[in-house]
């Protein structure tokens, strides 16, 4: 099994979620996060005075599949998450040693 973390802008946080429930993922975890990467931040305006926002809101979305589900589930988010833009976001896939489901102590894939 493996946990897909995907880092992604918020306004496309729908449209990766509407594919990735197409593709039969099962759940997801999301979470508002801030942070920064090559995108740096930006400079604003308030009241005439000029600051630097240094850590830009995002979005994270976590999910466990199957190893075989893997790729396609990479691809997918990609692919909608993607505006070609410096900011896009990141994908961190890790290997998980065990799955246990809490409620009926089932565990491996049908935990998920």
């Amino acid at each position: 099994m493996k946990k897909i973390e995907a880092i992604i802008r918020h306004f496309k946080l729908e449209e990766v979620k509407d594919a990735l429930n197409a593709l039969g993922v099962k759940g997801m975890t999301v979470t508002e996060v801030r942070g920064f990467g090559r995108q740096k931040g930006h400079t604003e305006t308030y009241r005439g005075a000029e600051y630097s926002v240094d850590f830009l809101p995002k979005v994270k979305i976590e999910v466990v599949v199957s190893d075989d589900e893997a790729q396609s589930v990479i691809s997918k988010i990609m692919t909608t998450a993607r505006t070609g833009q410096v900011g896009d976001g990141k994908i961190f896939v890790t290997q998980l040693a065990e799955v246990v489901r809490i409620r009926t102590g089932e565990t491996a894939a049908a935990a998920i």
